[in-house]
């Protein structure tokens, strides 16, 4: 199945505190059905009041691992997207905390992939960090200069690649 397939007719809310941002989310997920919030107040109130398919959560600018906290409550993938925190610390603390997916921002263009990876993985009962590490397993070797990240922390990312998320 394809992602625009997979895409079509899907809740996904969006909190990011950049317009711009949140205007080339809504443009490249425009098969699915979209909320945004640009404060941590009112994903908070979205998440809590609403269903969605997944999450997209920005994480220096609306508190996202605290948005984490609360889709993991109501059962809703995140998918964290980051700039200013793009670091192997966040992405591990992305991973311990719940999140399905992690995402650069400068990769955001690609993110209808990423959402349907998550999307995809979650109907099959895979991983999505696996998912993850098949498409952006490179760029984060790139980034943070070397596979060191993994090994350093390798039985937490082995099993990470073996459950749902």
């Amino acid at each position: 199945m394809n992602s625009e397939n997979i895409l079509k007719g899907k809740r996904i809310l969006i909190v990011d505190d950049e317009p711009d941002v949140l205007e080339s989310l809504i443009e490249l997920l425009d098969k699915s059905k979209i909320d945004t919030a640009s404060t941590f107040e009112q994903g908070k109130q979205l998440l809590e009041n609403q269903g969605y398919d997944i999450a997209i959560l920005d994480i220096m600018g609306v508190d996202g691992f605290g948005l984490l906290k609360i889709a993991n409550a109501q059962n809703i993938p995140a998918l964290m997207l980051t700039a200013n925190s793009l670091s192997k610390e966040s992405l591990k603390k992305s991973a311990e905390d719940g999140a399905a997916y992690f995402v650069p921002k400068d990769k955001m263009v690609d993110i209808e992939i990423y959402v349907t990876d998550v999307l995809t993985a979650l109907e099959k009962k895979t991983s999505t960090w696996e998912k993850l590490f098949n498409r952006l397993g490179g760029f984060y070797d790139n980034r943070f200069h070397g596979t060191d990240w993994r090994e350093k922390e390798k039985k937490f990312w082995e099993q990470k690649m073996k459950t749902r998320f």
